[in-house]
């Protein structure tokens, strides 16, 4: 998987992330909505983690929850947060601070209605994604970079059907990261009805796009190119089941 155009500066002044650090330092107005957004986007590997941990479903839900409400009540940006940068890194580290500390009972604090409600599929992801030989920590990171994986395949959709071309993303999807046989690309050419080098172009362009949506999803977690870079690496390091991504 190759990169996209690397976004400019000014982009990186605007992502999720460097939002989320605006408010640690007493700034930035729309920062508690950007970390609530982070918060739950992710909740899929807090949850995986926390199961390969050795809690049961139910407990590492209310574990997840009760995490992410601490996270986003206790935010802090010390130097070491901003020597790192990422958001990856720094959602483990606090993670295994607050099991640590043993701080897995709701607080009395009201609670934030969006981080009450985890996503429906958590543990059938868990199941299909996951074995008993990963490491907590590898568990981590192999969740947390198919769950931006998963959100680049839903922008994808969401644009196609936007366009119209719904059909063709559902037809194209599975060859986004393989190449079809050539028996497979004939199929392809009858049932969408296109010509073999339409066909070539359109999923070469498919495969960019996606490529770009997933840096997008990236990018929103660091504050550089240079951390992006890194990011992309620590992806492609943990769908290899790399273990230090």
């Amino acid at each position: 998987m190759t990169s996209g155009p690397c976004p400019t500066h000014q982009h990186f002044a605007n992502t999720r992330w460097s939002m989320v650090l605006q408010l640690g330092a007493g700034r930035g107005s729309n920062a508690r909505s950007a970390l609530i957004d982070l918060c739950l986007r992710y909740w899929y590997p807090v949850y995986a983690y926390l199961r390969r941990c050795g809690h049961a479903p139910e407990i590492a839900q209310q574990l997840a929850g009760n995490f992410l409400q601490h996270l986003f009540r206790d935010f802090r940006c010390d130097a070491e947060l901003r020597r790192q940068g990422q958001f990856r890194r720094y959602l483990l580290e606090r993670l295994t601070e607050f099991l640590a500390a043993d701080r897995g009972d709701a607080t009395n604090d009201q609670a934030i209605a969006e981080l009450t409600m985890p996503p429906p599929d958590l543990e059938q992801r868990n199941l299909r994604d996951n074995d008993a030989t990963q490491s907590s920590e590898q568990v981590y990171q192999r969740s947390f970079a198919l769950e931006v994986l998963s959100r680049a395949f839903a922008n994808l959709r969401r644009e196609a059907r936007e366009n119209g071309h719904l059909e063709m993303y559902e037809t194209l999807e599975p060859y986004l990261a393989i190449e079809p046989a050539a028996t497979e690309y004939e199929e392809l050419t009858q049932r969408l009805g296109m010509r073999p080098l339409a066909l070539t172009v359109a999923l070469k362009r498919l495969r960019q796009r996606w490529r770009e949506l997933i840096d997008r999803e990236l990018a929103d977690t660091v504050v550089s190119a240079e951390e992006l870079v890194a990011e992309r690496s620590a992806l492609h390091a943990a769908l290899s089941m790399g273990t230090e991504p």
